[in-house]
C-alpha cells in the first residue's frame, strides 16, 4: 500500500490527479481562474484561495458541520447522542438515525428533505468547493515552474497555497464520501463530473496528493488555524486512511477498484441489506501503517498546535474573541460574531436555551443534539472531568437556568441532557441581538484526534506500547492525571477497544461518535449494548423507583430542586469544573453549568428576582425518606425525573435504533436527489429511491 500510495503521489505531480495515469475518472471544475493574472502575485492568488476557503465555510455552516446532513445524521443515531423530539413529529431525522429500520425505509425516504437539489444540496456545494480548489491547482499545475516548485528544500508561499488547495479538495471528497459512499471524482478543470467512482480508489488518490504536497507546506501557526497547514494535512492523512481501511457499507452493482485500478477484496460483517455488503478492505493493514505515519508526523510537525494541560481550555478558549484561536486545535472553522450568515454549532450542538430568535439571554439554540441518558449516567464516568463539559441537565432560560424535562421537545423545554461545550453564557461578549450569530469557531481537527488515531492505528497494528502511550496522554488529562489505563483497557477486552471508547468520551457532545462506530465495525455491538442498558434503567425506574449503574450512579423517578442567588453565595452565576470537596454541594456540582455572570451589562432586569441558579439534590444519589423531607423544608421542590423517562418510555427505549438488527449491514448514507442523479449519470443503491 505504501508503494501504491507513493506511485499515485508520483502521478500526481505530473498531473495531480488519476487523469495521467488512467483514463478511469472524469472531471469538471465548477469554476475557472485566470493563472496568468491570479498567479502573477501572491496578493491575488491569495485573494482566490480565499473564495475557496469562502465557499468551504458554507458547506460546512450550512450543511456538513452544523446544519444539513450533520444535523439529520452525525449529532445522533449512536450510543452517546439521539434527536429530542418525539419520533412521530420528525421522521426525516430518526429515521436516517435509525438506518432507515434496518434498510426498510431506504425505498420511501425523501431524499430531498435534507439533501435538498441543487444548487443547495450538500452534494452541489461540495463539488462547487471542489471546483473552486480544482482551479487553483490546475492554473498552479499549468505554470512554467511547477516541477522545480516540488523539489525545493524548504516551502514557498506559492507551495504553501498550492497544498491548501488540495488539502481544501481532499476535506470536501472526504464529507461527500461519509454522506454518499461512491462518488464522481475530479481534479483537473474543464471535464464533467458524470460517474460514480469507487470511493476507495478515490481515498488511495487523495491521500498519494496530500504526501506530495506535505512537504511543500509549514506547520500551523498560533494565529492562522483558519488556514490549512503542514500539520492539518499530515492529520488529514491519518484521518482519511484510518477510514479507508475501515468498515463502511457498500453497493454491490459497482466494482471497487483501488486508486491503481486494481480489483478490491473484503472481508465483511453480517449480512447483506438491500443489496449492500458491510466490511473492510483486506488490505487495510497497509493503510492503517500510513495512518500510524502520518498521525506521529502531525506531532512532528505540531507547530502552535498543542495539547492543552486542562481538557476544558479548548473550549474556554473557544468562547474567547473573534481573534484568536484555542492551543489546542490545529484548524478551526472561523465565524465571525454578528456577521451575516450561520453559526450553527452552538444552537444545534451546543447548550439548550428557551430564549427568543433574538434580543434574549442568551438567544434561542435549538439542542438537536442531546446526550442518551443511559450513556450520561451509565458510561460516562463519574471521575471524569469531560462529562460535565459534554453534557448538562439544566439550559438557559431568558437569563436563568432552568432543569431541562426529559418530555420531548425541544430547546430547554425539553429533550432530556443537552450538549453543553458551546454555550453562549460562557463567552467573552455575548451576542444577544440574533440567534446563530454567536461566532464560537467549530474545531474542526485537534491534536487529541491526532494522538487518539496515532493509538488506534497502533492498536490495531499490534503496537499496544505506542497506542497506550497515546492513550494515557489523553485519559490521564481526563482524570486529573490518573486514569487508570490499565484498569479501563481491562474493562474494554483490548487496547484497540478502549481507544475507541476514549474518542468517545474525548468528543462526547460532538457529532464524532456515529461514523467512528461504523468504521470501527463497532455500530451494531454498541447500539446493542446502549438499548440493553436502557431497558435495564426503565425496568429498574419501574419496578424500584430508581436504578443504580455499575458505576454507582443511580437515577430516579424524582429529584429535588429549587432556584437560588448563586451570585451573592458563591460569588458567580456561571460555574466551571466542580471543585474537589465539592462534589455534594447542589450548584457547583455538576459542574459547568449556570448563566452568565453579568446579563445586567447586556440589558436583563432581574426586577429584583436574583435567584438565577438552580440548585440540585438526589441527580446521582438515592435519597432517603428523611433527607427528602428536609430538602421540602428548605424550601426544595420535588420534580419528576426518571418519571419523565418511564412516562416517555416509547420515545427513549423502544424508539432508540427502532427494530434495529446488528446482524445487517448498517444502511447510514444519504441517497442521491433526482437532478444529481439525472445529471451525473448514476442511480442511487441502497435501497433509496430513483425517481
Amino acid at each position: 500500500m505504501k508503494n501504491k500510495i507513493l506511485s499515485l503521489a508520483l502521478c500526481a505531480a505530473g498531473a495531480m490527479g488519476l487523469a495521467a495515469c488512467s483514463d478511469y475518472f472524469d472531471t469538471k471544475s465548477y469554476s475557472e481562474a485566470n493563472a496568468e493574472f491570479v498567479f502573477s502575485n501572491m496578493t491575488t492568488a491569495r485573494a482566490a484561495m480565499d473564495g475557496a476557503y469562502a465557499e468551504w465555510h458554507g458547506a460546512v455552516s450550512s450543511h456538513v458541520y452544523g446544519d444539513g446532513l450533520f444535523y439529520a445524521l452525525d449529532i445522533a443515531g449512536s450510543d452517546i447522542m439521539r434527536h429530542p423530539e418525539k419520533y412521530s413529529a420528525q421522521p426525516a431525522r430518526h429515521i436516517p438515525e435509525a438506518f432507515y429500520i434496518n434498510g426498510t425505509e431506504a425505498g420511501s425516504y425523501d431524499p430531498v428533505t435534507y439533501g435538498k437539489e441543487a444548487p443547495n444540496s450538500p452534494y452541489s456545494v461540495l463539488f462547487s468547493v471542489v471546483g473552486k480548489a480544482n482551479a487553483i491547482t490546475s492554473a498552479i499545475e499549468e505554470m512554467s515552474g511547477y516541477d522545480e516548485m516540488l523539489l525545493v528544500d524548504e516551502p514557498s508561499d506559492l507551495s504553501q497555497l498550492y497544498g491548501e488547495a488540495v488539502a481544501l479538495r481532499a476535506t470536501a471528497y472526504r464529507e461527500l464520501i461519509k454522506y454518499y459512499g461512491d462518488v464522481p471524482f475530479q481534479t483537473k478543470m474543464g471535464q464533467a463530473a458524470t460517474g460514480l467512482s469507487p470511493r476507495d480508489s478515490i481515498y488511495d488518490i487523495l491521500i498519494g496528493q496530500l504526501i506530495l504536497v506535505e512537504p511543500l507546506m509549514r506547520p500551523v501557526a498560533a494565529n492562522n488555524k483558519n488556514y490549512f497547514s503542514q500539520t492539518y494535512v499530515d492529520a488529514l492523512i491519518g484521518r482519511l486512511a484510518l477510514e479507508a481501511g475501515g468498515y463502511q457499507t457498500r453497493r454491490g452493482d459497482i466494482t471497487y477498484v483501488d486508486g491503481a485500478g486494481e480489483a478490491l477484496t473484503f472481508e465483511t460483517k453480517g449480512s447483506q441489506n438491500n443489496g449492500a455488503t458491510y466490511g473492510r478492505r483486506n488490505d487495510w493493514r497497509e493503510l492503517y501503517a500510513v495512518a500510524k505515519q502520518y498521525f506521529q508526523l502531525a506531532i512532528d510537525h505540531k507547530g502552535a498546535a498543542k495539547l492543552s494541560p486542562n481538557y476544558s481550555d479548548l473550549f474556554v478558549q473557544l468562547h474567547g474573541d473573534d481573534a484568536s484561536f484555542a492551543d489546542e486545535t490545529i484548524y478551526e472553522e472561523p465565524f465571525q460574531q454578528g456577521a451575516a450568515g450561520n453559526d450553527p454549532r452552538p444552537y444545534s450542538l451546543g447548550r439548550a436555551s428557551t430564549g427568543a430568535g433574538s434580543n434574549d439571554y442568551p438567544c434561542k439554540n435549538y439542542g438537536q443534539g442531546r446526550i442518551n441518558p443511559a450513556f450520561y449516567y451509565g458510561v460516562f464516568d463519574p471521575k471524569d472531568l469531560r462529562r460535565d463539559l459534554a453534557a448538562s441537565v439544566t439550559g438557559g432560560n431568558k437569563g436563568y437556568e432552568k432543569l431541562i424535562p426529559f418530555t420531548p421537545g425541544s430547546q430547554a423545554n425539553g429533550g432530556g441532557i443537552t450538549c453543553n461545550k458551546f454555550d453562549e453564557n460562557r463567552q467573552a461578549t455575548v451576542w444577544t441581538k440574533n440567534q446563530r450569530r454567536s461566532g464560537i469557531n467549530a474545531p474542526y481537527m485537534r491534536m487529541s484526534e491526532v494522538y487518539l488515531g496515532l493509538a488506534e492505528a497502533a492498536a490495531a497494528l499490534g503496537d499496544d506500547v505506542t497506542a497506550k502511550q497515546n492513550l494515557k496522554l489523553i485519559r490521564d488529562r481526563a482524570f486529573g492525571g490518573n486514569g487508570n489505563v490499565d484498569a479501563f483497557i481491562a474493562k474494554e477486552g483490548s487496547v484497540l477497544k478502549a481507544v475507541i471508547d476514549e474518542r468517545g468520551f474525548e468528543f462526547a457532545g460532538e457529532g464524532d461518535r456515529r461514523f467512528t462506530l461504523i468504521r470501527t465495525g463497532l455500530i451494531g455491538e454498541k447500539i446493542d449494548e446502549i438499548k440493553a442498558l436502557t431497558t435495564k434503567m426503565m425496568d429498574g425506574l419501574a419496578a424500584n423507583g430508581y436504578y443504580e449503574f455499575e458505576n454507582g450512579n443511580v437515577i430516579s423517578n424524582y429529584i429535588y430542586t429549587k432556584m437560588v442567588d448563586a451570585k451573592t453565595h458563591y460569588g458567580k452565576r456561571l460555574t466551571e469544573a466542580t471543585p474537589a470537596g465539592k462534589e455534594n454541594d447542589p450548584v457547583l456540582a455538576p459542574g459547568w453549568r449556570g448563566v452568565n455572570n453579568d446579563w445586567e451589562s447586556y440589558g436583563l432586569d432581574y426586577k429584583k428576582n436574583f435567584n438565577t441558579n438552580v440548585a440540585i439534590q438526589g441527580l446521582f444519589t438515592r435519597l432517603s425518606a428523611a433527607e427528602e423531607a428536609a430538602l421540602v423544608a428548605d424550601g426544595y421542590t420535588k420534580v419528576d425525573w426518571g418519571k419523565q423517562l418511564l412516562d416517555n418510555r416509547q420515545e427513549y427505549e423502544t424508539y432508540l435504533f427502532y427494530q434495529f438488527d446488528s446482524s445487517k449491514a448498517p444502511i447510514y448514507l444519504f441517497p442521491f436527489s433526482p437532478n444529481t442523479m439525472a445529471t451525473g449519470g448514476f442511480t442511487n443503491g441502497y435501497g433509496f429511491v430513483n425517481d
